[in-house]
């Protein structure tokens, strides 16, 4: 074994057990506010994920999520809650969706994650997007 696989190896024990008290912490409690969001789940679990468990609907190839609107929370604090693995860039208004389910949109190959709204692309984005009961939420993989 070459000390440079020897020293990777060394190291990806640390990073690991970092990376597991960071997801931990953003699991803790939070003061006791109340969570009106269904209960996460991570997409990546299965790419035909239970709708009715985690209100997280994933397409077999993992390029379309959808889930229903909960009133009073923005599209994006929904998906995050729903989804832990999903990413997004800046906030508010200029929030930018990188990754759901695992999926990250490659700038390379033009990707990124379009947002729908009852089944038509939305003209705001979706951390100012504030969810009616019954919105049904749409996020496909598209390319420009």
């Amino acid at each position: 074994m070459t000390s440079r696989t020897r020293l990777a190896r060394v190291l990806a024990l640390p990073a690991a057990s970092v990376l597991a008290l960071g997801l931990l912490a953003g699991c803790s409690d939070d003061g006791g506010a109340v969570d009106d969001a269904p209960a996460a789940q991570s997409a990546t679990a299965s790419p035909s994920a239970d709708a009715t468990s985690s209100g997280l609907t994933v397409s077999a190839d993992g390029t379309e999520v959808s889930y229903d609107g909960v009133a009073g929370l923005t599209a994006l604090e929904l998906l995050l809650r729903l989804d832990p693995t999903a990413t997004a860039t800046g906030e508010g208004a200029n929030a930018f969706v990188t990754a759901i389910g695992g999926r990250a949109a490659d700038p390379t190959k033009n990707e990124f994650w379009a947002f729908y709204v009852n089944g038509e692309q939305a003209q705001v984005g979706a951390g100012t997007y504030e969810m009616q009961d019954g919105d049904k939420i749409t996020w496909k993989l598209e390319t420009f």
